[in-house]
């Protein structure tokens, strides 16, 4: 009795045990992986299966589970600083142990895996991008001037900005992209409000990210955007936008707005019009001059 009493008590606490798998998501690096001996698949799609039959038992027990992209040559590169062995499965559950403090990672909710891999491919790539832009901020060092860290002065100013935006918007669900062009490649970031009876509801990260890119584009001058939709039930959509300059933004006209909307990015032709949507001036930032970091 006592024996069966001590088995439920541990059936019991693993429920309440959460756990982190380590998802190869594509074909490619499934194939990197393959070259271990102690890693037993051989083909994706019977890896995926099994992987989901996993998911679904742990939800069935009642256990949480965390999903995040095993990247190999990271797992690689891991393993070389901590000096573990490469080839094998007690180095691959601490990577993902690793992963599950330092990575992106997505809850297992029920979705089948064809559905949550996209949603962990995105989380991935914000994540990717906000380390990137959070370097490109530190390497900006301090004003010879003045000796201010402009990196964290133009997150300010960036923080600033996002809150008159959204201040100042119409009511109802804001959706907002911010692009900044320049090498290697374009840094985008996306941000969804939601004001619900007065009071704004966003996601701490993506209102991180967000500001991250945005502080990028003020703080280098690189040619880059904000655009805003907004979207009430029982009006049309509105959209509004501004131009990045050096630590401030130019408000776009509605001609401007139409133009960029109704315009193909790549072969420059005129596009239709999108049914019941504004292209509208923003609201005033109420900014006054521009509060650029100047000496």
């Amino acid at each position: 009795m006592a024996y069966t009493d001590h088995r439920t008590l541990r059936r019991v606490l693993r429920r309440e045990v959460a756990g982190t798998i380590g998802l190869l998501a594509d074909e490619h690096d499934f194939r990197a992986m393959r070259r271990y001996d102690s890693f037993v698949f051989d083909d994706h799609t019977t890896y995926l299966k099994h992987m989901e039959a996993v998911l679904r038992t742990r939800a069935l027990q009642g256990s949480h589970t965390t999903v995040a992209l095993f990247d190999p040559e990271d797992y690689a590169e891991y393993c070389a600083e901590t000096g573990l062995d490469p080839d094998s499965r007690t180095s691959r559950t601490r990577f993902t142990a690793a992963l599950a403090s330092t990575g992106p990672t997505v809850p297992y909710d029920g979705r089948p895996l064809a559905d949550l891999l996209p949603t962990l491919v995105d989380e991935a790539v914000r994540h990717a991008t906000w380390e990137y832009a959070t370097t490109l901020l530190a390497r900006l060092g301090t004003c010879a001037s003045c000796g201010e860290d402009l990196g964290r002065a133009a997150f300010i100013r960036a923080s600033h900005l996002l809150v008159r935006i959204l201040d100042t918007a119409p009511s109802g669900e804001r959706h907002l992209v911010c692009s900044v062009s320049g090498p290697p490649e374009t840094l985008v970031a996306v941000l969804h409000a939601d004001d619900i009876a007065g009071r704004m509801e966003l996601d701490e990260s993506e209102a991180l990210e967000f500001t991250t890119v945005l502080a990028v584009g003020l703080a280098t001058g690189s040619p880059g955007g904000l655009v805003m939709r907004t979207s009430e039930p029982g009006s049309p959509d509105r959209i509004h936008g501004w131009r990045l300059r050096a630590y401030g933004l130019e408000p776009l006209t509605a001609g401007e707005v139409f133009d960029a909307y109704c315009t193909d990015a790549e072969s420059g032709d005129l596009i239709s019009p999108e049914s019941n949507v504004d292209y509208c001036e923003p609201p005033d930032l109420g900014e006054g001059p521009n509060p650029a970091h100047r000496h």
